[in-house]
């Protein structure tokens, strides 16, 4: 399924998750699985976090883009609209493109 994910764009233009296991880098065209972890100051919630729409109110983009990505296996996770209103939980996630 395609949902679309808010990624951080690093100065050497690679991209990394925005709050969860920061640090990491992402491919693009790979399936990845979901790891798990704790991070003080957020809510527990496993998987890749994604959209229906690539709306995120609550978001800043500085620095920041959307990325067409390809989900499996997944449950939906219902949010307020400021929020970006529908997410996905998803255990595995291919980012395909830069919005």
């Amino acid at each position: 399924m395609i949902a679309y994910k808010l990624l951080r764009v690093l100065k050497d233009d690679s991209i990394s998750p925005l709050f969860i296991n920061k640090k990491s880098r992402l491919n693009l065209n790979t399936w990845m699985q979901a790891e798990a972890h704790k991070t003080k100051g957020f809510a527990f919630r496993p998987g890749w976090h994604c959209l229906a729409e690539p709306k995120a109110p609550h978001l800043s983009l500085k620095k920041r883009a959307w990325y067409v990505v390809e989900i499996k296996d997944f449950e939906e996770f219902k949010r307020p609209i400021s929020q970006g209103g529908k997410w996905y939980l998803a255990k595995q996630m291919k980012i395909l493109h830069k919005l």
